[in-house]
Order: structure tokens, then sequence, then C-alpha cells
């Protein structure tokens, strides 16, 4: 095992619940994956392979980053401060 990276909760410092694991050996990913659906002290293991990156993939469902309007505030004239309403609310 070369490396072990456990993802924690930004705000919390708590760890999310799971772990990537980068193996020196080929033949350790194939030990690591017959651990899928094992019980470790009470809870149920998920093992799976990294999924490799795909050219391509994940294109052409929805905005993808860089696209849209920027921040929703402004309009065409910029950001205006909300006005005051004489029957309450803005």
């Amino acid at each position: 095992m070369d490396r072990v990276t456990i993802l924690c909760d930004k705000y919390t410092g708590h760890p999310k619940g799971y772990a990537y694991i980068e193996f020196a050996e080929p033949e350790s990913i194939e030990l690591a994956l017959k651990f899928n659906d094992t019980e470790f002290k009470g809870r149920t293991l998920k093992v799976t392979e990294k999924r490799k990156n795909v050219p391509g993939r994940g294109r052409g469902r929805g905005r993808g980053r860089g696209r849209g309007r920027g921040f929703r505030g402004r309009g065409r004239r910029g950001f205006r401060a909300p006005r005051y309403h004489p029957y309450g609310g803005y």
C-alpha cells in the first residue's frame, strides 16, 4: 500500500465514511476487491476499483463549468439595493 486518503467534512472535520487507497502492486487491487460486501465492525464495506477518466464522459448533460450568467444578483443595470415598500416587504 502506497497511500491512504481519508476524506473529511471541511466544516466538522469528521470523516465522510470513505477513503481512497493507492497500491504499489496491481495484484493488491484484486485482493482488496475481495473485501467488497464484507462486514467490518458492524458495517458493510464497499470496495470498488477507481473509475477511469474517459474523454468526453460527463459532457452534454446540463450546464457545465464555465457556463452560465455568473452572479445572479446582477441584472443589466448591476446590483441594486432593494427599495423600501410603503406596505411592508420589499
